[in-house]
């Protein structure tokens, strides 16, 4: 009978094949493990380091870029950069009837809030200048009166 080797696989009948299947599943087996552990483990957010003009109070946007600062109407100004607790840009319309507690500060030209960051429970729980000040103070400094020494 004549038979022909033509149709038959070679490399996977060869014994030279079959000797380094062990090392490369163990190979596959490391990667996959490197891979799986490279992120490490996941850490706790870290509390963010704002500006320290930046104020402390509660934004609710209604219609943007008009937004209630403390109950109080004020204005996003044109291009102002809204941060989620993710510290991620989000659009004003993302925060449309949601009332948040944030860190802001505003333009020195206009008065209009430029920079806002939405906080975190850790964030929120840390004083802060905020609303107890007028917003004027941003401007003029503080209203308390210095006593000369």
């Amino acid at each position: 009978m004549d038979t022909t080797n033509r149709c038959m696989n070679t490399a996977t009948h060869s014994p030279s094949s079959s000797r380094w299947r062990p090392a490369l599943a163990a190979a596959w087996l490391c990667a996959w493990a490197w891979l799986a552990l490279a992120g490490g483990p996941v850490q706790a957010q870290e509390i963010r380091n704002f500006p320290p003009a930046a104020m402390r109070g509660r934004l609710l946007v209604t219609t943007p870029p008009q937004v209630q600062l403390d109950g109080k109407a004020d204005v996003l100004a044109p291009g102002a950069r809204i941060r989620n607790t993710q510290n991620m840009l989000v659009t004003s319309a993302a925060l449309v009837g949601q009332e948040v507690r944030v860190n802001y500060t505003r333009e020195t030209t206009t008065g209009m809030l430029q920079e806002v960051w939405v906080l975190t429970d850790a964030e929120a729980a840390l004083r802060r200048p905020g609303s107890e000040r007028p917003w004027y103070n941003f401007f003029f400094g503080d209203t308390e009166e210095v006593t000369p020494k």
